[in-house]
C-alpha cells in the first residue's frame, strides 16, 4: 500500500488507510483501534504522500523525511516518544535531517513525524516507502 492511501484526518488521532469510495467520499480504517468510518470529502484531510517538510533548500515530501528516520533507526520503531519534550524531539529530528527549517516547522510537526513513523513501522506500511519509485510503462505514456 502507497502512502497515496495513508491520511491524517484533522481532529481525529493517528492515521487512516482508505477501505472503500462513496459517493460522498470514502471508508477509511483506523491504524491505531482498526475501526472504521465514513469520511466525508468536507472533513479536511491530508494525504501523506502529499506533505513535505520544509528544510532550508526545499521542501522535502515525507517519503524522504521517513525514510531518513527508517535508515537512522534500522527500520525500527523511533529510539524517542512522539511524547518526548519538546528540546528532545527537535534534537531527534536535527540528527535525522540537519538541514530542516527550524522557523517552519515546529515541534507539533516532528511529534506528528514520529508518531506517523512508528505507526506506519508498527504496521510493517514502511515498504510503502519504496513504492512508486519505479515509473511504469503507463506512467511513460
Amino acid at each position: 500500500m502507497s502512502l497515496d492511501k495513508i491520511l491524517s484526518i484533522s481532529g481525529k488521532p493517528g492515521l487512516y488507510k482508505i477501505v472503500a469510495q462513496t459517493r460522498n467520499g470514502f471508508v477509511a480504517e483506523s491504524l491505531i483501534d482498526k475501526k472504521k468510518m465514513a469520511v466525508n470529502i468536507h472533513n479536511n484531510i491530508s494525504v501523506l504522500s502529499e506533505i513535505a517538510v520544509y528544510t532550508l533548500t526545499e521542501e522535502l515530501p515525507l517519503k524522504e523525511v521517513f525514510k531518513k528516520i527508517r535508515d537512522k533507526e534500522n527500520a525500527q520503531t523511533t529510539s524517542i516518544s512522539h511524547k518526548d519534550s519538546k528540546d528532545t524531539l527537535e534534537e531527534y529530528f536535527f540528527g535525522v535531517l540537519p538541514d530542516y527549517d527550524e522557523d517552519r516547522v515546529y515541534a507539533s510537526d516532528i511529534k506528528k513525524i514520529v508518531q506517523w513513523y512508528n505507526l506506519l513501522q508498527k504496521h510493517d506500511m514502511l515498504d510503502a516507502l519504496e513504492e512508486g519509485d519505479e515509473v511504469t510503462a503507463d506512467e511513460e505514456e
